[in-house]
């Protein structure tokens, strides 16, 4: 690796420069981005999500705007990034190329974001179009998998949009061999806000509507809310699958409860958690994540 390849920016002035007068350094940094198996020898998975900004969902433990300082949101990523036993981050390309830029993506699973154009709060939510990454954007990029959001709103007919959004990138992600993974709910509107339906029963049926998608699920992985039952929501599917976190509104210890509990279960592989860990309440975030760690892979000691 050259020198100039290999030079990383040490500060968010630096990474403000780099893109200012020298952007070629990203594909540059792509290229020679040191990469592991999306896999593990352990078969486990501890990924990071960061990409709620680019849907305009910027709260977090109660706080409006706890996402809205990038810098801040950076800091947070790297630290998460640095603790051992994570194994990567997934995020939509501004935040994905500010941590390759600041040398955090080395040896890391990388999971870019497809569809953010569902907005948080707006009338058109559940046309949610592709407009993060694309499949060949992934790809070019050397990362490891792409996620999209699939919510199913029976009363909403943008819903089927969405659903052939989320198909057509399966299939192209299928045939690339990279990682589709698949975050479905079915969803409704109340008072105007749409709302996810996490019943056990709405979960389960999301499962098999999302994991229909698309001309092949060699590569299909699942991404799925913690519910009740969760021994039936993992027994409507043999896909690969890891817990995502959300935001959630229970005491900590409770919400770890249910995890642990999940992770225990056949196809769970792991959790890919956002602001949980990001932004936890007593704010120490390598403290938040060494928790989650040690209930994916419990021979990791920080």
């Amino acid at each position: 690796m050259s020198e100039a390849v290999s030079q990383f920016a040490a500060t968010h002035d630096a990474v403000r420069a780099i893109r200012a007068t020298e952007p070629e350094r990203v594909a540059k940094l792509l290229a020679a981005r040191r990469r592991r198996p999306f896999v593990p020898a352990d078969g486990r998975l501890m990924i990071v999500a960061a990409d709620h900004p680019a849907r305009g969902a910027l709260s977090a433990s109660g706080r409006a705007d706890a996402m809205a300082s990038r810098p801040e949101l950076l800091d947070r990523l790297v630290a998460a990034l640095a603790r051992p036993g994570v194994d990567g981050v997934l995020a939509t390309a501004d935040i994905l190329e500010d941590l390759l830029l600041l040398g955090a993506l080395e040896d890391k699973v990388v999971v870019s974001s497809l569809n953010r154009g569902g907005l948080a709060g707006a009338t058109f939510e559940m046309d949610d179009r592709m407009t993060g990454y694309d499949v060949r954007g992934t790809v070019e990029s050397g990362f490891d998998a792409a996620k999209m959001l699939t919510r199913i709103d029976y009363d909403d007919p943008a819903t089927v949009a969405t659903l052939q959004a989320c198909a057509e990138a399966v299939t192209e992600l299928n045939r690339a061999q990279t990682v589709a993974m698949v975050e479905p709910f079915i969803s409704r509107r109340v008072e105007g806000k749409v709302v996810n339906d996490l019943s056990t029963d709405a979960v389960v049926r999301s499962i098999h509507i999302a994991q229909g998608l698309g001309a092949g699920s060699a590569y299909t992985w699942m991404k799925l809310p913690v519910v009740d039952e969760m021994e039936r929501v993992m027994d409507a599917t043999t896909l690969p699958t890891l817990l995502l976190g959300g935001d959630p509104t229970t005491a900590p210890d409770e919400t770890y409860a249910s995890w642990r509990h999940a992770l225990a279960l056949p196809g769970v592989r792991g959790l890919i958690v956002g602001r949980t860990l990001l932004y936890p309440a007593d704010d120490d975030v390598a403290g938040a994540v060494d928790t989650a760690v040690a209930m994916v892979r419990p021979e990791v000691a920080p």
